[in-house]
C-alpha cells in the first residue's frame, strides 16, 4: 500500500540588489533582474523587496542609496527577508579595499541574512574553496576599476592635448560647442545639455559680449594692481552678475587664476581619481595646449594679473604675525 502525504512548500523571502554604473548590456538592470529571478525560482526564494542603484559607481558606498538602505534595514532588524540575491561579486561593489566588500557582506551574514551571487560559478557557502574564489573575484573587481580609470585618464590626456574641452561648465565668458569626428563645427550647447554622439568632441567659443567684456574688465583692473575687493565693487557698479548672483572675491579669483581666458586648454589641475578627495596637482603634471580656444585676454595682461595676485599673497599676514 502506498501512502501519500500532503506537505506545503514554503519559499524563503529574499531581497534582490541591483546596480549598474553604465548602460552596459551585460550588467543592465533588466538582465540582472532576469538572472536573479531564474536563480530564485530554482533555489526556492521568493523576492519580496528590491534595492537598486542605477547609474552608480561601485567604488564607494557614499552615493549608493540602494545599498545603504539595504544595510540599514538589515542592521536595524527591520528586514522582512532572509537572504540577499546579487547578480555577481562586482555588482555588490568594486571597492578598492576588498575588505570593505567583505565587511558589508559579514554584517548581513552575521545577522542571519546571507548573500547569494546568482551568476557566479561558485556557491557562497563559506567553504575554503568558495572563500578563496570570492576573495579573488573581489580583487579582480577592484583592479578592473583601477585599469578602467587609467584608460579613461590616458584618453582624456590625449584629447586635452588636442585642445578639446574635457567636461564641466565652460565658465563665465565662454560657451561649449560640439565638434564632429571630422572636425565640423556643430551647435552651441545650452547649460546642462550633453552631446548625443560619443565621437563628438567639445570646444569653447566666446559667450555673450557682455560677459566677454566683464572678463576683460577683471583682468585689466588686476593687471593695474587692483585688488579683488575693489574689482567686485566695480562689477557691482556695472550691474554685472555671474550665474544670476553678485560677484565676490572667490568668483573673481576663479576667473583670474584660469589660463583658459588666454586661450589655453589646461586639464588635470585637480584630481579625484577613484572618488578620492579632490586635491591639487603639481603644475608640471598639468596637460594643456596653448590657444586651443579664442582668447579673451592676451598673454601679457594675464601675466600682469598673476603678478598682482602674487603680491597680494605675499602681503598677507602669517599666522605668527597675526
Amino acid at each position: 500500500m502506498i501512502y501519500r502525504t500532503m506537505s506545503a512548500t514554503f519559499s524563503t523571502p529574499a531581497a534582490q540588489y541591483l546596480r549598474m554604473s553604465t548602460e552596459d548590456q551585460q550588467y543592465s538592470i533588466a538582465n540582472q533582474r532576469a538572472r536573479i529571478q531564474e536563480y530564485a525560482q530554482s533555489q526556492g526564494f521568493d523576492i519580496v523587496k528590491t534595492y537598486e542603484d542605477p547609474g552608480k559607481s561601485g567604488v564607494i558606498i557614499k552615493h549608493r542609496k540602494g545599498l545603504s538602505a539595504l544595510l540599514k534595514d538589515v542592521v536595524s532588524g527591520e528586514a522582512n527577508f532572509k537572504a540577499i540575491l546579487v547578480y555577481d561579486v562586482s555588482r555588490w561593489g568594486r571597492f578598492q579595499n576588498p575588505d570593505e566588500a567583505a565587511h558589508y557582506e559579514f554584517l548581513c551574514a552575521n545577522l542571519g541574512i546571507p548573500l547569494h551571487y546568482c551568476a557566479e560559478q561558485f556557491s557562497n557557502d563559506g567553504t575554503a574553496s568558495s572563500s578563496i574564489v570570492k576573495a579573488l573575484k573581489r580583487s579582480m573587481a577592484a583592479e578592473f576599476s583601477r585599469e578602467l580609470g587609467e584608460k579613461v585618464v590616458r584618453g582624456k590626456q590625449r584629447l586635452a592635448q588636442m585642445g578639446f574641452w574635457m567636461g564641466g561648465p565652460p565658465g563665465y565668458g565662454y560657451r561649449r560647442r560640439m565638434v564632429s569626428a571630422n572636425g565640423k563645427l556643430k551647435q552651441v550647447m545650452k547649460t546642462g545639455q550633453q552631446k548625443s554622439l560619443k565621437t563628438d568632441r567639445i570646444t569653447l567659443v566666446l559667450g555673450p559680449r557682455k560677459e566677454v567684456e566683464g572678463v576683460q574688465m577683471i583682468f585689466s583692473m588686476a593687471a593695474k594692481g587692483t585688488n579683488c575687493t575693489d574689482i567686485v565693487r566695480a562689477l557691482d557698479c556695472k550691474g554685472l552678475l555671474i550665474n544670476g548672483k553678485r560677484w565676490n572675491d572667490v568668483t573673481v579669483l576663479q576667473i583670474l587664476n584660469n589660463p583658459k581666458y588666454m586661450g589655453s586648454n589646461v586639464w588635470n589641475r585637480y584630481t579625484q581619481r577613484l572618488h578620492t578627495p579632490r586635491r591639487l596637482v603639481e603644475p608640471e603634471l598639468w596637460i594643456g595646449k596653448p590657444l586651443a580656444f579664442p582668447p579673451i585676454v592676451d598673454q601679457q595682461t594675464f601675466d600682469r594679473a598673476q603678478a598682482t595676485l602674487q603680491r597680494m599673497r605675499d602681503s598677507r599676514w602669517s599666522a605668527e604675525q597675526i
